[in-house]
């Protein structure tokens, strides 16, 4: 649908900071085919999916506009080029140049919210902090992957925060967040032997490599090092980087999901390791939990 008003700048988030409620005004109400409708604020403190890397699931919550509270059934990133809002499907990454990133809070019945109205965002505290706890967890667990299977290596690769060659990065497939844990793919096929990778050992070291990431894993929860989200501005589309101060080295990972503040919060973190051959190549699943 055209906009009848340029939206001209990003939604504001505060989310990253770790917000669970926010005042902001109604821009546009976008119709959508099936029925539902996409509100955009000027700000929000609602996490939406990103659908360029739909790791971690939107929050749950409300949008009340004039007493009326409508429950949010999901909430997308949208971009919009000045004439048209793109809602989940545009056709650029999130902050290239010249777009405008939004958040499309998505609901059933968009009846009395008007492009002007004041509206009132409230996140389900609960669902927020297993989610956050999920994607701190599956960071820790990424960089406790890449230690345990450091010794596998037999070439020089792109090395992690701490160090180690960046298997993660090399290798990943798909990563889902979950409620207190994550879920990772990770590709193990001839591009990454002939990076170096000794795939051929792998299976015979899977439980010590998990033994491996599950003490180190153990460790750094245990500092309750300080975790923070760095970013450029409050803009969805500016650039958010995971920190977190652990004992041997602060790391920082690109990120636009939601966290906790210290790995105090969580009462430990364990992964397991499972191998599969799928289409002529190995398949490393981590499931990660995070209590």
């Amino acid at each position: 649908m055209s906009l009848s008003t340029p939206i001209v700048t990003d939604t504001l988030v505060s989310y990253p900071d770790g917000a669970l409620v926010s005042s902001g005004t109604v821009l546009h109400v976008e119709p959508l085919p099936d029925g539902r409708a996409a509100v955009v604020l000027d700000r929000t403190a609602f996490h939406p999916v990103d659908p360029v890397w739909p790791d971690q699931p939107a929050d749950q919550g409300t949008l009340t506009v004039a007493g009326v509270s409508h429950p949010v059934l999901d909430a997308v990133v949208g971009a919009t080029d000045g004439t048209s809002l793109f809602v989940g499907d545009a056709p650029v990454r999130t902050g290239t140049d010249g777009w405008v990133f939004v958040v499309c809070h998505l609901v059933a019945d968009a009846t009395g919210i008007e492009p002007g109205s004041a509206a009132e965002i409230a996140v389900e505290p609960d669902g927020r902090r297993a989610l956050s706890a999920g994607h701190t967890a599956c960071h820790l667990a990424s960089l406790a992957l890449n230690e345990s299977l450091a010794a596998l290596w037999t070439k020089e690769v792109p090395r992690d925060g701490r160090g180690n060659p960046n298997f993660d990065q090399l290798a990943i497939e798909e990563s889902r967040i979950l409620p207190n844990g994550s879920l990772d793919t990770y590709r193990i096929g001839k591009s990454l032997r002939k990076k170096g990778f000794a795939a051929a050992e792998l299976p015979g070291v899977l439980d010590e490599v998990t033994a491996t990431a599950n003490a180190l894993l153990a460790g750094w929860v245990a500092s309750s090092a300080p975790v923070a989200i760095a970013r450029t501005g409050e803009g969805l589309g500016e650039r958010r980087t995971w920190r977190c101060e652990l004992p041997d080295a602060v790391v920082e990972f690109p990120c636009g999901g939601t966290h906790l503040t210290s790995l105090g919060e969580l009462s430990g973190a364990r992964v397991s390791l499972e191998l599969e051959t799928v289409d002529g190549a190995l398949e490393l699943r981590m499931r990660t939990t995070a209590s």
